[in-house]
């Protein structure tokens, strides 16, 4: 009995940083052995310092942040400069089903590892390749972070309040482009199963961010319309925004899409008179005058709690859910019911809490099999079990740093 969805689907892993170390990290959480190539001439940046919080790590094993991007994988050390570093990957190409990276395009192709060559060596590997703006195109040298991918997909140009200037978005469009990327090789897995044929995916981490807001483009490719920041506003619906609550910076978000729940709204709000007042009768006019009708809501919502105004609006039929902080995420009712948190025993870090795979699944449900592994922790099983080397040969490859 198959135990994991993609159990007996082996990844050959030299992803790094976000984007691509989450797209691989949700395969091993599927059930995928990915196995993370990785040498002392090319860390991943994640084992030595946070660009979130700008944290820096003595040792490769004390990231927590590399810990969350990389659960589930094993770790094998290889430098890629060394044309038996090159020759031992593809051999461990030639038993696996897929190679996944996010280097600058041609760097790849450069080692000798690209697409084509892979082919000669397992005709139905399956090969993503992730950039900021694909493999191809004049702008193909673009550099590969977050903050380039929000800004030049458009989505950050739409982001932020009405008059200010765009949010600067990061870590969130790279875990958007690694869900992408996850879909994209799961698509090409399906497609293998059924021709036998395997694939090259040239991701664009940039357009798989503009597909989000396809209703922007076209708005502008049928009206001429260029949209732009408008904080919380809905183009159709009000009230549409955020309302401070009781508390420490605590908010509620309330979009309303019919006249009848602006009625329900009014009614648990006390104040029935909202819904008779000309200026707020219909979608037309509360929309023109939302200004207005907000200030009004707010002078409601601030003497309760997010998660009170959340009970009795949703009670009514009203749309409503608090913005929540890290801390309310944690204390959720909901995501705790629903197992969203897992425990990892890393051998540095120690017992540490984790999001656990967010997909349930009747018949092959998921968990968290191990914490992310420790540098070059698998060498053992990848070097003599996988690829049949025996010890002395092992240690002939640690010495002259093949194994490095």
């Amino acid at each position: 009995m198959v135990k994991y969805p993609l159990e007996g689907i082996r990844v050959v892993d030299f992803a790094w940083a976000w984007a691509g170390s989450q797209a691989t990290s949700i395969l091993a959480l599927l059930g995928a052995e990915v196995i993370k190539i990785e040498s002392r001439k090319r860390i991943d940046h994640s084992r030595v310092f946070s660009l979130t919080t700008g944290q820096w790590f003595d040792e490769p094993d004390h990231s927590s942040i590399f810990n969350d991007m990389n659960l589930g994988k094993l770790s094998a050390n290889i430098d890629l400069s060394q044309p038996e570093g090159v020759n031992l990957v593809k051999r461990l190409v030639k038993i696996s089903d897929v190679v996944a990276q996010n280097m600058r395009p041609g760097k790849i192709d450069a080692l000798g590892l690209g697409y084509e060559v892979l082919r000669e060596v397992k005709p139905d590997i399956i090969m993503l390749s992730s950039s900021a703006r694909g493999n191809t195109g004049p702008e193909r040298e673009y550099i590969g972070y977050a903050p380039l991918f929000s800004a030049i997909s458009g989505f950050a140009y739409i982001s932020g309040y009405e008059g200010e200037d765009p949010i600067r978005l990061s870590g969130e469009i790279d875990l958007l482009s690694a869900t992408s990327s996850a879909f994209a090789i799961l698509a090409a897995l399906i497609h293998r199963q059924s021709t036998g044929e395997g694939q090259f995916i040239d991701l664009s981490s940039t357009e798989s961010t503009s597909v989000f807001m396809g209703e922007v483009f076209m708005d502008y490719c049928m009206n001429g319309r260029n949209q732009t920041r408008r904080g919380n506003k809905d183009l159709f619906m009000a009230p549409h925004n955020v309302y401070r609550c009781q508390g420490d910076d605590k908010w509620i978000s309330i979009a309303v899409a019919t006249d009848e729940e602006f009625r329900a709204l009014c009614a648990v709000a006390g104040h029935p008179e909202w819904a008779q007042n000309e200026r707020f009768a219909d979608s037309f006019t509360r929309w023109h005058n939302q200004a207005e009708l907000d200030q009004l809501i707010e002078r409601w919502t601030i003497n309760f709690t997010h998660t009170e105004v959340m009970k009795m609006l949703q009670a009514e039929g009203v749309a409503a859910t608090p913005s929540c902080n890290s801390e309310d995420l944690w204390n959720d009712p909901h995501l705790q019911a629903r197992g969203f948190w897992a425990e990892v025993d890393h051998a540095v870090l120690g017992k540490k809490k984790v999001i656990a795979p967010v997909w349930k699944f009747s018949e092959t449900p998921l968990e968290v099999k191990r914490p992310a592994p420790l540098f070059g922790e698998h060498n053992e099983y990848v070097f003599g079990e996988l690829l049949g080397l025996d010890e002395s040969e092992i240690e002939r490859l640690i010495r002259d740093q093949v194994i490095h």
